[in-house]
């Protein structure tokens, strides 16, 4: 699967039953599947997102939203349960202002579901990491 990496934006080949295994770029190094969720904005978003062949859960929040601050560590163990099978980010709807546009963003937090950029299904409000694993699946 192509894989691109979040911090220098180089498409990797990694191999499936390698994706749990912590793989790393090979341009720069960094880690591609750690499981950490990953910051995006309308400058990286779409090398990033759309450069997964892995289906990429999209949090839009912003940092005056109490849901969405809530949720977030919530967000962050989905990301650790779906290691190696899905990519987990998060974009600042107020800081991008393009993408939350693009995606018609209308409240917040909202969920977005991408399979090779393309959106698949969508949620809003603030869920815990069972729902959002068990959403994702």
């Amino acid at each position: 699967m192509l894989i691109t990496c979040p911090h220098c934006q180089t498409k990797n080949r990694v191999p499936d039953e390698r994706a749990t295994q912590d793989p790393v770029c090979g341009h720069c190094g960094a880690a591609l599947l750690s499981g950490e969720v990953i910051e995006l904005n309308d400058a990286n978003f779409d090398a990033v997102a759309g450069g997964s062949e892995l289906p990429v859960l999209v949090d839009f929040w912003a940092p005056w939203c109490g849901p969405c601050r809530q949720m977030a560590p919530q967000f962050a163990l989905a990301g650790q349960q779906l290691k190696g099978r899905a990519l987990l980010v998060k974009v600042n709807s107020d800081a991008s202002p393009q993408l939350s546009t693009r995606f018609a963003i209308r409240s917040i937090p909202t969920l977005v579901q991408l399979r090779q950029g393309q959106e698949v299904q969508r949620r809003s409000g603030a869920l815990q990491a069972g729902q959002i694993v068990q959403w994702l699946a």
